[in-house]
Protein backbone atom coordinates (compact mmCIF):
# COMPACT_ATOMS: atom_id res chain seq x y z
CA UNK A 1 0.00 0.00 0.00
CA UNK A 2 1.36 3.79 -0.75
CA UNK A 3 0.48 7.16 0.29
CA UNK A 4 -0.09 8.02 -2.93
CA UNK A 5 -2.42 5.93 -3.87
CA UNK A 6 -4.44 6.30 -0.44
CA UNK A 7 -3.99 10.26 -1.23
CA UNK A 8 -6.01 9.90 -4.69
CA UNK A 9 -8.72 7.76 -2.72
CA UNK A 10 -8.83 10.53 0.06
CA UNK A 11 -9.13 13.51 -2.92
CA UNK A 12 -12.40 11.35 -4.03
CA UNK A 13 -13.82 10.60 -0.99
CA UNK A 14 -13.08 13.22 1.86
CA UNK A 15 -14.38 16.90 1.89
CA UNK A 16 -11.11 19.07 1.30
CA UNK A 17 -12.31 20.95 4.59
CA UNK A 18 -10.50 18.77 6.44
CA UNK A 19 -6.85 19.62 5.90
CA UNK A 20 -4.44 17.50 6.60
CA UNK A 21 -0.53 18.86 7.66
CA UNK A 22 1.01 15.57 5.92
CA UNK A 23 0.08 12.93 3.21
CA UNK A 24 1.45 10.30 5.00
CA UNK A 25 -0.85 7.37 6.28
CA UNK A 26 -0.31 5.84 9.99
CA UNK A 27 0.19 2.30 9.77
CA UNK A 28 0.99 1.89 13.48
CA UNK A 29 2.36 3.75 16.56
CA UNK A 30 4.19 3.45 20.00
CA UNK A 31 5.49 6.18 22.30
CA UNK A 32 6.98 8.78 20.36
CA UNK A 33 7.17 7.38 16.84
CA UNK A 34 4.77 6.39 13.87
CA UNK A 35 5.72 4.02 11.10
CA UNK A 36 3.38 4.82 7.87
CA UNK A 37 1.82 2.06 5.84
CA UNK A 38 4.82 1.92 4.01
CA UNK A 39 7.10 1.08 6.78
CA UNK A 40 8.76 4.79 7.44
CA UNK A 41 9.58 5.26 10.83
CA UNK A 42 8.93 9.41 11.80
CA UNK A 43 9.39 10.58 14.77
CA UNK A 44 6.39 12.67 16.20
CA UNK A 45 6.17 15.90 17.55
CA UNK A 46 2.22 16.90 17.34
CA UNK A 47 1.21 14.46 19.67
CA UNK A 48 -2.45 14.11 17.62
CA UNK A 49 -1.84 17.94 18.48
CA UNK A 50 -1.17 17.90 22.07
CA UNK A 51 -3.59 14.25 22.72
CA UNK A 52 -0.41 11.90 23.37
CA UNK A 53 1.07 14.45 26.49
CA UNK A 54 1.79 10.05 27.56
CA UNK A 55 2.49 8.56 24.36
CA UNK A 56 1.00 7.00 21.50
CA UNK A 57 -0.20 3.21 23.21
CA UNK A 58 1.03 3.96 26.59
CA UNK A 59 0.84 0.57 28.06
CA UNK A 60 -1.02 1.44 31.51
CA UNK A 61 -3.52 3.47 29.55
CA UNK A 62 -4.56 0.53 26.79
CA UNK A 63 -4.62 -1.89 29.72
CA UNK A 64 -7.56 0.25 31.29
CA UNK A 65 -9.16 0.43 28.07
CA UNK A 66 -9.01 -3.30 27.39
CA UNK A 67 -10.72 -3.72 30.84
CA UNK A 68 -13.05 -1.70 30.51
CA UNK A 69 -14.20 -3.01 26.88
CA UNK A 70 -14.80 -6.30 29.02
CA UNK A 71 -16.79 -4.59 31.21
CA UNK A 72 -19.09 -2.36 29.26
CA UNK A 73 -18.88 0.09 26.05
CA UNK A 74 -22.13 2.40 26.32
CA UNK A 75 -24.84 2.96 28.32
CA UNK A 76 -24.66 6.61 28.31
CA UNK A 77 -24.41 7.95 31.28
CA UNK A 78 -27.39 9.96 31.37
CA UNK A 79 -29.44 6.67 31.27
CA UNK A 80 -27.49 4.18 33.33
CA UNK A 81 -24.76 6.33 35.30
CA UNK A 82 -21.49 4.46 36.05
CA UNK A 83 -19.20 5.10 38.91
CA UNK A 84 -15.80 5.71 37.04
CA UNK A 85 -17.46 8.79 35.47
CA UNK A 86 -18.30 10.10 39.32
CA UNK A 87 -14.28 8.82 40.40
CA UNK A 88 -12.79 10.70 37.18
CA UNK A 89 -14.92 14.13 38.45
CA UNK A 90 -13.45 14.09 41.64
CA UNK A 91 -10.17 13.97 40.51
CA UNK A 92 -10.49 16.51 38.55
CA UNK A 93 -12.53 18.93 40.86
CA UNK A 94 -9.60 18.00 43.51
CA UNK A 95 -6.41 18.77 40.78
CA UNK A 96 -7.85 22.34 39.33
CA UNK A 97 -7.02 25.77 40.97
CA UNK A 98 -8.88 26.81 43.03
CA UNK A 99 -9.68 26.91 46.81
CA UNK A 100 -13.02 26.35 46.25
CA UNK A 101 -16.28 23.25 45.80
CA UNK A 102 -16.51 22.19 42.27
CA UNK A 103 -18.60 20.63 39.67
CA UNK A 104 -17.54 18.64 36.54
CA UNK A 105 -18.94 17.30 33.24
CA UNK A 106 -17.76 15.36 30.90
CA UNK A 107 -18.40 15.83 26.57
CA UNK A 108 -16.59 14.87 23.92
CA UNK A 109 -14.31 17.38 22.31
CA UNK A 110 -12.76 20.60 22.84
CA UNK A 111 -14.91 22.23 20.99
CA UNK A 112 -18.17 20.85 22.71
CA UNK A 113 -16.39 21.32 26.53
CA UNK A 114 -16.55 25.21 25.39
CA UNK A 115 -19.83 25.57 23.83
CA UNK A 116 -21.11 24.03 27.72
CA UNK A 117 -18.82 26.31 29.45
CA UNK A 118 -20.04 29.75 27.57
CA UNK A 119 -24.14 27.93 27.75
CA UNK A 120 -23.24 27.53 31.78
CA UNK A 121 -21.89 31.05 32.34
CA UNK A 122 -24.69 32.58 30.67
CA UNK A 123 -26.90 30.41 32.50
CA UNK A 124 -25.31 31.65 35.97
CA UNK A 125 -24.68 35.43 35.84
CA UNK A 126 -27.90 35.75 33.25
CA UNK A 127 -25.76 37.82 31.19
CA UNK A 128 -25.26 37.02 27.59
CA UNK A 129 -21.96 38.83 26.63
CA UNK A 130 -18.95 37.15 26.06
CA UNK A 131 -15.15 38.62 25.29
CA UNK A 132 -12.26 36.43 23.91
CA UNK A 133 -8.79 37.07 22.76
CA UNK A 134 -7.34 37.82 18.80
CA UNK A 135 -5.34 34.93 18.32
CA UNK A 136 -7.49 32.73 20.54
CA UNK A 137 -8.59 29.42 19.34
CA UNK A 138 -11.46 27.27 20.63
CA UNK A 139 -13.13 25.32 18.09
CA UNK A 140 -14.82 24.39 15.22
CA UNK A 141 -18.31 24.69 16.01
CA UNK A 142 -20.54 28.45 15.65
CA UNK A 143 -19.79 29.45 19.00
CA UNK A 144 -16.41 27.98 18.56
CA UNK A 145 -15.68 29.99 15.56
CA UNK A 146 -17.25 33.21 17.06
CA UNK A 147 -15.02 33.14 19.94
CA UNK A 148 -11.84 32.42 17.37
CA UNK A 149 -9.47 34.97 16.86
CA UNK A 150 -8.64 34.11 13.70
CA UNK A 151 -10.79 34.31 10.20
CA UNK A 152 -8.57 32.07 8.12
CA UNK A 153 -8.95 29.23 7.71
CA UNK A 154 -11.27 28.90 11.24
CA UNK A 155 -14.49 31.31 10.10
CA UNK A 156 -14.00 32.50 5.89
CA UNK A 157 -16.80 31.17 4.44
CA UNK A 158 -19.14 30.38 7.36
CA UNK A 159 -21.58 32.83 7.47
CA UNK A 160 -22.75 35.38 10.13
CA UNK A 161 -20.95 34.50 13.91
CA UNK A 162 -23.42 33.91 16.93
CA UNK A 163 -23.93 37.56 18.05
CA UNK A 164 -22.70 39.25 21.50
CA UNK A 165 -19.21 37.87 21.26
CA UNK A 166 -16.21 40.63 21.55
CA UNK A 167 -12.42 40.02 20.91
CA UNK A 168 -9.55 42.48 22.79
CA UNK A 169 -5.89 42.16 21.61
CA UNK A 170 -3.68 39.25 23.35
CA UNK A 171 -0.77 40.62 24.99
CA UNK A 172 2.11 39.51 22.80
CA UNK A 173 5.33 42.52 23.40
CA UNK A 174 7.02 40.72 20.46
CA UNK A 175 4.14 42.31 18.25
CA UNK A 176 3.91 45.12 19.68
CA UNK A 177 0.92 44.58 22.09
CA UNK A 178 1.56 45.12 25.61
CA UNK A 179 -0.55 44.50 29.19
CA UNK A 180 -1.42 47.59 29.30
CA UNK A 181 -2.41 48.01 25.79
CA UNK A 182 -4.66 44.94 26.01
CA UNK A 183 -5.93 45.79 29.57
CA UNK A 184 -6.40 49.59 27.62
CA UNK A 185 -8.16 47.60 25.17
CA UNK A 186 -10.76 46.27 27.39
CA UNK A 187 -11.38 49.45 29.08
CA UNK A 188 -12.55 50.87 25.21
CA UNK A 189 -14.50 47.77 24.64
CA UNK A 190 -16.55 48.54 27.55
CA UNK A 191 -16.46 52.26 26.63
CA UNK A 192 -17.66 51.79 22.82
CA UNK A 193 -19.55 48.46 22.58
CA UNK A 194 -20.54 46.42 25.49
CA UNK A 195 -21.72 47.41 29.21
CA UNK A 196 -19.56 45.20 31.60
CA UNK A 197 -22.62 44.63 33.44
CA UNK A 198 -23.76 42.81 30.45
CA UNK A 199 -20.34 40.39 30.11
CA UNK A 200 -20.95 36.64 31.14
CA UNK A 201 -17.48 35.96 31.14
CA UNK A 202 -13.53 36.50 29.45
CA UNK A 203 -12.71 33.17 27.92
CA UNK A 204 -8.53 33.05 27.86
CA UNK A 205 -6.41 30.36 26.43
CA UNK A 206 -3.42 30.54 29.29
CA UNK A 207 -1.17 29.82 26.28
CA UNK A 208 -1.95 30.43 22.68
CA UNK A 209 -2.81 27.15 20.77
CA UNK A 210 -3.40 28.03 17.00
CA UNK A 211 -2.42 31.62 18.02
CA UNK A 212 1.42 30.91 18.29
CA UNK A 213 2.46 29.41 21.62
CA UNK A 214 2.00 33.13 23.06
CA UNK A 215 1.92 32.74 27.30
CA UNK A 216 -0.71 35.03 29.05
CA UNK A 217 1.55 36.86 31.44
CA UNK A 218 0.64 36.76 35.42
CA UNK A 219 0.34 40.44 35.96
CA UNK A 220 -2.37 40.12 32.64
CA UNK A 221 -4.60 37.30 34.15
CA UNK A 222 -4.03 38.74 37.88
CA UNK A 223 -5.96 41.70 36.24
CA UNK A 224 -8.48 39.88 34.55
CA UNK A 225 -9.16 38.18 37.55
CA UNK A 226 -9.70 41.49 39.33
CA UNK A 227 -11.77 43.12 36.44
CA UNK A 228 -14.17 40.09 36.50
CA UNK A 229 -14.63 40.25 40.54
CA UNK A 230 -15.17 43.82 39.63
CA UNK A 231 -17.98 43.25 37.14
CA UNK A 232 -19.37 40.20 38.69
CA UNK A 233 -18.00 38.24 35.20
CA UNK A 234 -16.40 34.78 35.10
CA UNK A 235 -13.26 33.84 34.27
CA UNK A 236 -13.09 31.06 31.59
CA UNK A 237 -9.57 29.22 31.19
CA UNK A 238 -9.49 27.10 27.86
CA UNK A 239 -7.00 24.50 28.64
CA UNK A 240 -7.92 22.08 25.94
CA UNK A 241 -4.32 22.11 24.51
CA UNK A 242 -2.50 23.45 27.92
CA UNK A 243 -3.35 20.97 29.88
CA UNK A 244 -2.49 17.68 31.72
CA UNK A 245 1.41 18.35 32.32
CA UNK A 246 2.18 20.08 29.15
CA UNK A 247 3.30 23.26 30.46
CA UNK A 248 5.28 21.70 33.49
CA UNK A 249 2.04 21.80 35.54
CA UNK A 250 -0.95 20.02 35.49
CA UNK A 251 -2.20 22.95 34.23
CA UNK A 252 -1.17 25.96 32.60
CA UNK A 253 -3.22 28.67 35.60
CA UNK A 254 -0.73 26.54 38.08
CA UNK A 255 1.86 28.77 37.03
CA UNK A 256 0.07 32.00 38.03
CA UNK A 257 -1.42 31.69 40.96
CA UNK A 258 -5.17 32.61 39.30
CA UNK A 259 -8.26 30.54 40.07
CA UNK A 260 -10.66 30.32 36.84
CA UNK A 261 -14.29 29.69 37.58
CA UNK A 262 -14.47 27.38 34.95
CA UNK A 263 -12.14 25.69 33.31
CA UNK A 264 -12.36 23.41 29.96
CA UNK A 265 -10.47 20.43 29.09
CA UNK A 266 -9.71 17.66 26.30
CA UNK A 267 -7.20 16.51 24.09
CA UNK A 268 -4.89 14.51 26.63
CA UNK A 269 -7.33 13.76 29.36
CA UNK A 270 -7.94 10.72 27.51
CA UNK A 271 -4.49 9.75 25.91
CA UNK A 272 -6.21 9.38 22.71
CA UNK A 273 -9.41 8.52 23.27
CA UNK A 274 -12.32 11.31 22.80
CA UNK A 275 -13.31 12.77 26.05
CA UNK A 276 -13.69 16.13 27.24
CA UNK A 277 -14.21 18.09 30.67
CA UNK A 278 -15.76 21.60 31.92
CA UNK A 279 -15.14 21.98 35.79
CA UNK A 280 -16.09 24.94 37.34
CA UNK A 281 -17.57 26.27 41.17
CA UNK A 282 -20.10 24.23 41.86
CA UNK A 283 -22.89 26.87 42.64
CA UNK A 284 -22.03 27.56 38.48
CA UNK A 285 -22.02 24.23 37.43
CA UNK A 286 -25.42 24.08 39.33
CA UNK A 287 -26.89 26.85 37.58
CA UNK A 288 -28.37 24.86 34.36
CA UNK A 289 -31.28 22.52 35.37
CA UNK A 290 -31.36 18.85 34.77
CA UNK A 291 -31.44 17.98 31.08
CA UNK A 292 -29.64 21.05 30.01
CA UNK A 293 -26.42 19.56 29.87
CA UNK A 294 -25.10 16.14 28.39
CA UNK A 295 -25.02 14.38 25.41
CA UNK A 296 -25.60 10.61 24.36
CA UNK A 297 -21.50 10.01 24.06
CA UNK A 298 -20.26 12.58 26.96
CA UNK A 299 -18.05 10.89 29.04
CA UNK A 300 -17.77 7.83 27.12
CA UNK A 301 -16.74 4.46 29.63
CA UNK A 302 -13.70 3.86 27.40
CA UNK A 303 -12.36 7.52 27.78
CA UNK A 304 -13.34 7.61 31.47
CA UNK A 305 -11.29 4.96 32.02
CA UNK A 306 -7.84 6.04 29.87
CA UNK A 307 -7.84 9.18 31.85
CA UNK A 308 -7.78 7.61 35.41
CA UNK A 309 -5.07 5.46 33.57
CA UNK A 310 -3.80 9.27 32.54
CA UNK A 311 -3.90 11.13 35.34
CA UNK A 312 -1.96 7.57 37.09
CA UNK A 313 0.89 7.87 34.36
CA UNK A 314 1.64 11.52 34.70
CA UNK A 315 1.91 11.30 38.61
CA UNK A 316 3.82 7.84 38.70
CA UNK A 317 6.37 8.84 36.16
CA UNK A 318 6.20 12.46 37.15
CA UNK A 319 5.75 14.07 33.90
CA UNK A 320 5.27 17.87 35.11
CA UNK A 321 9.02 17.25 36.00
CA UNK A 322 9.86 15.46 32.78
CA UNK A 323 8.06 18.10 30.46
CA UNK A 324 10.49 20.74 32.17
CA UNK A 325 13.40 18.80 31.72
CA UNK A 326 12.71 18.15 28.17
CA UNK A 327 11.71 21.93 27.09
CA UNK A 328 14.85 23.15 28.56
CA UNK A 329 16.69 21.02 26.59
CA UNK A 330 15.07 21.79 23.32
CA UNK A 331 15.17 25.51 23.83
CA UNK A 332 19.04 24.77 24.61
CA UNK A 333 19.51 23.74 21.15
CA UNK A 334 17.52 26.25 19.51
CA UNK A 335 19.49 29.09 21.23
CA UNK A 336 22.64 27.29 20.64
CA UNK A 337 22.35 27.83 17.09
CA UNK A 338 20.51 31.44 17.06
CA UNK A 339 23.54 33.70 16.47
CA UNK A 340 24.39 31.43 12.82
CA UNK A 341 20.08 32.03 12.32
CA UNK A 342 19.23 35.82 12.34
CA UNK A 343 15.85 34.70 10.89
CA UNK A 344 14.91 33.22 14.44
CA UNK A 345 13.36 35.88 16.66
CA UNK A 346 12.04 34.25 19.63
CA UNK A 347 12.39 30.79 21.37
CA UNK A 348 9.73 30.63 24.07
CA UNK A 349 7.69 28.08 26.16
CA UNK A 350 6.43 26.61 29.32
CA UNK A 351 7.19 23.12 30.01
CA UNK A 352 7.32 21.01 26.38
CA UNK A 353 5.10 23.42 25.27
CA UNK A 354 7.41 25.34 23.25
CA UNK A 355 8.01 27.52 19.93
CA UNK A 356 10.41 28.94 17.59
CA UNK A 357 9.21 31.83 15.62
CA UNK A 358 10.67 33.14 12.26
CA UNK A 359 10.92 36.15 10.61
CA UNK A 360 12.51 37.23 7.10
CA UNK A 361 15.68 39.37 8.06
CA UNK A 362 15.74 41.52 4.56
CA UNK A 363 11.81 42.27 5.22
CA UNK A 364 11.71 42.06 8.98
CA UNK A 365 8.27 40.84 8.44
CA UNK A 366 7.05 37.14 9.89
CA UNK A 367 7.57 34.24 7.45
CA UNK A 368 5.20 31.81 7.07
CA UNK A 369 7.36 30.68 4.06
CA UNK A 370 10.68 29.59 6.19
CA UNK A 371 8.46 28.23 9.19
CA UNK A 372 6.97 26.15 6.39
CA UNK A 373 9.76 25.31 4.11
CA UNK A 374 11.60 24.08 7.73
CA UNK A 375 8.59 21.91 8.35
CA UNK A 376 8.35 19.97 4.92
CA UNK A 377 12.72 19.30 5.75
CA UNK A 378 11.92 18.55 8.70
CA UNK A 379 9.14 15.71 7.42
CA UNK A 380 11.55 14.25 4.02
CA UNK A 381 14.39 13.54 7.30
CA UNK A 382 11.40 11.86 9.52
CA UNK A 383 10.55 14.36 12.22
CA UNK A 384 6.48 15.35 11.97
CA UNK A 385 6.31 19.32 12.97
CA UNK A 386 3.31 21.56 13.17
CA UNK A 387 3.12 25.55 12.36
CA UNK A 388 1.09 27.75 14.05
CA UNK A 389 0.39 31.53 14.97
CA UNK A 390 -1.46 34.46 13.02
CA UNK A 391 1.16 35.11 10.67
CA UNK A 392 2.00 31.21 9.94
CA UNK A 393 5.33 31.86 11.60
CA UNK A 394 6.09 29.94 13.87
CA UNK A 395 6.77 26.27 14.73
CA UNK A 396 5.18 24.77 17.79
CA UNK A 397 6.48 21.84 19.47
CA UNK A 398 4.39 18.99 21.11
CA UNK A 399 5.78 15.51 21.26
CA UNK A 400 5.13 13.28 23.72
CA UNK A 401 6.40 13.43 27.37
CA UNK A 402 7.28 10.39 27.58
CA UNK A 403 9.59 10.50 24.43
CA UNK A 404 13.02 8.74 24.81
CA UNK A 405 15.84 10.23 25.19
CA UNK A 406 17.67 8.78 22.16
CA UNK A 407 14.61 9.54 19.99
CA UNK A 408 14.32 13.04 21.55
CA UNK A 409 17.81 13.65 20.84
CA UNK A 410 17.87 12.40 17.27
CA UNK A 411 14.72 14.42 16.96
CA UNK A 412 16.83 17.61 17.85
CA UNK A 413 19.20 17.06 15.16
CA UNK A 414 17.02 16.68 12.28
CA UNK A 415 15.32 20.35 13.53
CA UNK A 416 18.70 21.68 13.77
CA UNK A 417 19.68 20.53 10.09
CA UNK A 418 16.36 21.47 8.91
CA UNK A 419 16.77 24.87 10.27
CA UNK A 420 20.33 25.42 9.10
CA UNK A 421 19.62 23.76 5.76
CA UNK A 422 16.34 26.14 5.16
CA UNK A 423 17.84 29.36 6.98
CA UNK A 424 21.66 29.15 6.81
CA UNK A 425 22.50 26.96 3.91
CA UNK A 426 25.81 28.64 3.48
CA UNK A 427 26.56 29.84 6.65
Amino acid sequence: MKNSAISERKNQSISRGVGMTTQIYADRAENSEIWDVEGRRYIDFSSGIAVVNTGHRHPKVIEAVKAQLDRFTHTCHQVVPYESYVRLAERLNAMLPGKFEKKTIFVTTGAEAVENAIKIARNATGRPAVIAFAGGFHGRTFMGMALTGKVVPYKVGFGAMPGDVYHAPFPVPLHGVSVADSLAALDRLFKADVDPARVAAIIIEPVQGEGGFYDAPREFLTALRKLCDQHGMLLIADEVQTGFARTGKMFAMDHHEVAADITTMAKSLAGGFPLAAVTGRAGIMDAPGPGGLGGTYGGSPIGVAAAHAVLDVIDEEKLCDRANTLGARLKQRLQSIRDDVPEIVDIRGLGFMNAVEFNDVKKGLPSAEIANAIRLKALDKGLILLTCGVYGNVIRFLAPITIQDSVMNEALDILESSIREVCAPDR
